[in-house]
């Protein structure tokens, strides 16, 4: 009778954990089916049953345990698609990005007697093609960014479908009069060249850009903005670099310094990208002014890094370096003068630089510059200057669509203010439709060159482009 009674009272337990909502583990877990199964109160089936059910809860309650610990939310923005977590201290984005380009009959700027006299070129290319990631860690103000070019070309300044770090840096944001940026990324010298190559509102940046800036460098740099909003609203720009370009190690003990000073004129402003896209109802303006110096074995610098203006390179160039420049063979001083405005859908932007070079001569470097073996370095003086504006006139005219933007520029290059007859000019008309701004759209362009000659009369050339830039 007793054990008939045991037999009962154990058949209604184990109903009841199978049941019930009390987690198995609470009860002895394993141990308990255990018994149960041999006293032939629960069958094997009844038995993995339990245990595979068991397993599911357990499973699922460190799943969401974990989740509490460190959710992840995904997201999407302009800048691409992300995760960030509850807290907002930890956020990582990534955006791909498409450039894709047809030229005739040069794919580059025409800047030698040879580019405006050699064959004709009609070209398909992938000029751009680039995964960006970017957010922060730890606090919101710990930020980070690095670009991976996967298509680089011989113009872009790599190897043909190279893959390629070009950008990587960290700011440390805490306070916007003060943020200190350290790495690798296009120094904010002048804003054609900051200027992403997918906000601008030509296909290429204008000629003036190959000559005088300063691209990407290795280094540190303190910058903010002070009094925002008001009548004496500034942003300032100090670093300190290697100077030898990107992916370079520096070649003496000798550092660049780079300093600028922007007004921003009605205390509002201006993102660095121009057309008008996003329509500013009230005017947003700046005046910059830069200046940078170097002591290096380069004298110009690009998406390849170190480069010299030699005369194979640039029209004029009276340098006597060529690929195996010594170190510090050069000293290179720059200034640029630049001003931009949006309002209302017009976008005017407009820079001057000069720039001169110091060449101690092959072989002598360093001690050319310090006293340590006097001598009497070359000098160059090269200036140069554009000028664009860009206009939806959808505005003036409602007639005409609103994604269409018409735009023109004019440059100039003179390699050599010294001597006469060397100039090189440029002329260029486009057109922009924005299917959703500068994260696609399709421009085409329309250039005029024309190159000063010493002992004859100019000669000229034509160039058309067209090109499909699309981020996602």
């Amino acid at each position: 009778m007793i054990a008939q009674y045991r037999g009962i009272v154990l058949t209604a337990l184990s109903c009841f954990l199978v049941s019930s909502a009390i987690p198995l583990p609470a009860l002895g877990g394993d141990v308990l089916t255990e018994v149960l199964r041999e006293k032939g109160v629960i069958s094997k089936e009844d038995w993995i049953r339990i245990k595979a059910d068991r397993e599911k809860k357990a499973a699922g309650h460190g799943e969401k345990k974990k989740n509490k610990d460190v959710p992840a939310i995904p997201f999407w923005s302009k800048k691409g698609f992300g995760f960030e977590t509850e807290d907002g201290n930890w956020q990582t984005r990534l955006q791909w990005r498409f450039q894709g380009r047809f030229t005739y009959p040069e794919r580059g700027d025409p800047d030698t007697l040879g580019d405006f006299t050699d064959n004709p070129e009609s070209t398909f290319e992938l000029r751009r093609v680039r995964m960006k990631i970017g957010g922060h860690g730890y606090k919101p103000w710990i930020k980070y960014y690095f670009e991976m070019d996967l298509q680089s070309t011989a113009d872009s300044g790599g190897s043909a479908g190279a893959t390629r770090v070009i950008d990587w840096r960290i700011d440390l944001a805490k306070f916007k009069w003060a943020t200190v940026r350290l790495g690798q990324w296009k120094i904010n010298y002048n804003r054609e060249r900051v200027d992403s190559s997918g906000k601008q509102t030509f296909v290429e940046r204008s000629i003036v850009n190959s000559v005088f800036t300063i691209d990407r460098q290795v280094g540190v740099l303190v910058m903010g903005r002070l009094f925002p909003g008001t009548a004496y609203d500034i942003q300032y720009y100090a670093g300190v670099f290697t100077g030898s370009g990107r992916g370079e190690a520096n070649d003496d003990d000798q550092m660049m310094y780079m300093a600028r000073l922007q007004w921003n004129i009605f205390g509002r402003e201006l993102k660095w990208r121009q057309s008008d896209v996003t329509y500013h109802d009230k005017p947003a303006a700046s005046l910059a002014f830069g200046a940078y110096t170097n002591v290096g074995k380069c004298t110009r610098w690009s998406s390849s890094g170190c480069g010299t203006l030699v005369q194979s390179r640039s029209i004029g160039g009276a340098f006597t370096s060529d690929s195996t420049a010594a170190d510090s063979q050069f000293k290179v001083e720059g200034m640029v003068e630049e001003f931009a405005m949006k309002w209302r859908g017009l976008a005017i932007q407009h820079e001057f630089h000069w720039k001169q070079v110091k060449d101690a001569g092959a072989g002598v470097g360093l001690k050319g510059f310090t006293g340590a073996t006097p001598v009497s370095p070359s000098k160059t003086n090269l200036m140069g200057s554009y000028a664009q504006v860009g206009y939806f006139p959808h505005y003036l005219v409602p007639t005409v669509p609103k994604p269409l933007e018409v735009a023109f520029r004019y440059a100039f290059v003179d390699p050599n203010v010294f001597a006469s007859n060397d100039t090189l000019r440029e002329y260029t008309a486009a057109f922009n439709w924005f299917f959703a701004g500068h994260r696609n759209k399709i421009t085409v362009d329309f250039s005029h060159f024309t190159l000063e000659l010493p002992a004859s009369a100019a000669i000229t050339e034509q160039r058309a482009r067209l090109q499909w830039d699309v981020s996602f």
